[in-house]
């Protein structure tokens, strides 16, 4: 059976949770990084040398550590030709720039938004480095926003493994304590992935 490897509340480790849903692979998950550790031992290292979650492991001993990476290989492996990653080159492509979107740009200022609203006391924030984490990461969200215009999903007319990379990000945007302008595109979007079942259930979780 699949073993992932990683805590629950951690995003990445959210979409492959979310993943697994979809697609009907069966795996067993494995407590790792943060307060659980595990990721600096020798042994989780010699698998992943980031010292981070998710990472893999095949019951042949293969390992892979990248979540939008394992998403790619997952669908490969277990439903080759899916729409959540299809086969036709610039159905893919389109899908890809997103997951790589995701890696490149939103990453960043979304996670140090997150951070800091949730993990770190209030009185130790620095409020003009989140306000501009704020702007910065709601200017990122109007793109989505935008984009949403010409389809239901990022992909086209069905869910793909873009939606299930910006999946996690998005539900923290939309439920992070702060002031956000109205991005109904992404709230609608919101609303579709909350009626799958594997969103509800390894997304939409209190945040901590």
């Amino acid at each position: 059976m699949l073993k992932i490897w990683g805590r629950a509340s951690s995003s990445n480790v959210m979409k492959l949770l979310w993943l697994c849903e979809e697609v009907g692979i069966p795996y067993q998950r494995v407590d790792a990084g943060g307060s659980f550790g595990v990721t600096t031992e020798p042994a989780y290292l010699a698998m992943n040398p980031n010292a981070r979650v998710p990472t893999i492991e095949e019951p042949d001993g293969f390992t892979l550590w990248e979540s939008n990476s394992i998403c790619r290989y997952l669908v490969a492996t277990h439903a080759p030709g899916d729409p959540l990653h299809p086969a036709d080159p610039r159905a893919r492509a389109r899908i890809e720039r997103w997951m790589d979107w995701q890696l490149g740009h939103l990453n960043g200022p979304m996670s140090m938004l997150f951070i800091t609203l949730i993990r770190v006391p209030e009185a130790k924030w620095d409020r003009a480095a989140l306000a501009g984490f704020r702007d910065e990461t709601e200017a990122l969200w109007d793109m989505v926003e935008a984009a949403l215009g010409e389809a239901p999903y990022l992909g086209g007319d069905s869910l793909s493994l873009a939606d299930i990379a910006l999946g996690p990000y998005l539900y923290r945007w939309l439920n992070l304590p702060i002031t956000r302008k109205a991005q109904p595109r992404l709230a609608a979007w919101h609303g579709r992935l909350m009626e799958r079942v594997g969103f509800a259930r390894h997304v939409a979780v209190p945040m901590s």
